[in-house]
């Protein structure tokens, strides 16, 4: 898959036409990535950055995780464009392909 252009890790939100701009990144799973396993969560933090996990396997280690364009994300699992309007402290959640996406707010961590 070849890059298109920039890639941006905060864009405006709310979202133009509430779908997720070509140049907007995210840090992503690569067992999401590579297909291995569907997307199950979807994190939009409080700092307006997104995050994609298979919602099973750590994504912590290093190599885990990758930044990539979203709709790398997307190209696996389209019902993720479904999330383009949620807002900033929130996450959603889902079974597996198929299942609907259940959003809940995020606690904020005052450290």
């Amino acid at each position: 898959m070849a890059s298109h252009g920039e890639m941006f890790r905060y864009l405006p939100f709310p979202f133009e036409g509430d779908r997720f701009p070509d140049a907007l990144g995210a840090v992503v799973q690569r067992t999401v990535l590579d297909g291995t396993s569907p997307a199950r969560e979807v994190l939009h933090d409080h700092d307006g950055t997104w995050a994609i996990g298979d919602g099973v396997s750590d994504p912590n280690p290093p190599g885990a995780s990758v930044a990539t364009h979203i709709w790398h994300a997307i190209e696996w699992n389209s019902s993720i464009a479904e999330l383009a309007r949620m807002p900033p402290g929130t996450l959603a959640r889902r079974a597996g392909p198929g299942d609907p996406w259940q959003i809940t707010d995020v606690a904020v961590d005052d450290d």
